[in-house]
């Protein structure tokens, strides 16, 4: 029970996040499916994809040093990181930087989402805020969007650190769009008190979602508007492009830095299957195992995270 409840301690995001009721469209007085909150998208209905202005929190640190940035998994946010960024940053003097991905946490929302324009909101932001080359941590989806940035320009990333994840399709994810379904499919009475409308989501969550720390992990995006719970997610565009997520772009170069794949040793991410692809993209790979550790090593191994990751930048 208590590394489930650090778990979702370690895993929640901020609950106090709140934005005018403009935007979100009509509902129902008294009962309406949970909507998504509003927010400024910066690629509604353009042809092509750009670079959004990503939500972020930098940790200041010695500027000798290349800074880390970490970057959270699917249905997370920026806070997932904080207690880990903080010991980071006190306990090696480097600028620690955590980031919202798009149509997460409290980065705008676009219709747009692939690890391509992913990788290019942080080709935006990093040289913006002068922390490149940098090291790159990131986990599940953030992993792989971390991949993609090092093969695409090499020279923005000194180190990768991709966090149970891989660059081959694995069945870890494969309840996902279940997930994605079921958060679309709350539905809560309007004027509830708060802590009885997130409960009421919960109940309706868990029929899909078993897992209480997995479940309370999503109901952390469960966001108040008004009075109102609002998802903070963008669920339609998550939805649309959930089949794209859950693969890694084919790739033919290889990012020749120093990486590390950090695996959980109870997690199903990563397959021993998965290593010949591995190598081939990134030959200079090392692969570690924290022992105890399911997907979310960071959340339930935080010491043990923050020790690999430690010791590989030695």
């Amino acid at each position: 029970v208590r590394a489930g409840q650090r778990l979702a301690s370690m895993l929640r995001c901020t609950r106090a996040w709140r934005l005018p009721l403009e935007g979100l469209g009509p509902h129902s007085p008294s009962f309406a499916r949970v909507p998504v909150a509003p927010s400024s998208s910066g690629g509604r209905g353009e042809a092509e994809p750009r670079p959004l202005p990503l939500s972020y929190s930098l940790l200041d640190g010695e500027a000798a040093l290349p800074a880390v940035i970490f970057l959270h998994g699917l249905f997370g946010c920026k806070t997932n990181f904080n207690s880990i960024a903080k010991a980071f940053a006190q306990q090696t003097g480097r600028r620690v930087l955590t980031v919202d991905a798009r149509n997460h946490g409290n980065s705008p929302h676009s219709p747009d989402m692939s690890y391509e324009i992913m990788s290019q909101d942080l080709q935006d932001l990093l040289p913006q805020l002068g922390l490149v080359p940098c090291v790159v941590v990131g986990h599940s989806m953030g992993g792989r969007t971390a991949m993609l940035l090092a093969l695409q320009r090499p020279e923005l990333v000194e180190r990768l650190i991709a966090v149970d994840i891989s660059p081959v399709e694995g069945t870890g994810s494969s309840h996902f769009p279940a997930y994605v379904a079921a958060m679309r499919t709350v539905n809560i009475p309007d004027g509830l008190p708060r802590s009885r409308a997130r409960k009421l989501a919960d109940e309706q969550l868990s029929s899909v979602v078993q897992n209480l720390a997995v479940r309370q992990h999503l109901l952390t995006n469960l966001v108040e508007v008004d009075g109102r719970l609002a998802w903070r997610l963008n669920l339609d565009a998550l939805a649309q492009h959930l089949d794209k997520l859950l693969t890694f772009p084919q790739r033919q170069e290889s990012y020749l830095g120093p990486t590390l794949f950090l695996l959980g040793g109870n997690s199903q991410f990563v397959h021993p299957s998965h290593h010949p692809e591995i190598m081939r993209l990134f030959p200079r790979a090392q692969i570690q195992t924290v022992p105890n550790a399911g997907h979310w090593i960071h959340a339930e191994r935080p010491q043990d995270f923050i020790d690999a990751i430690r010791g590989f930048l030695v």
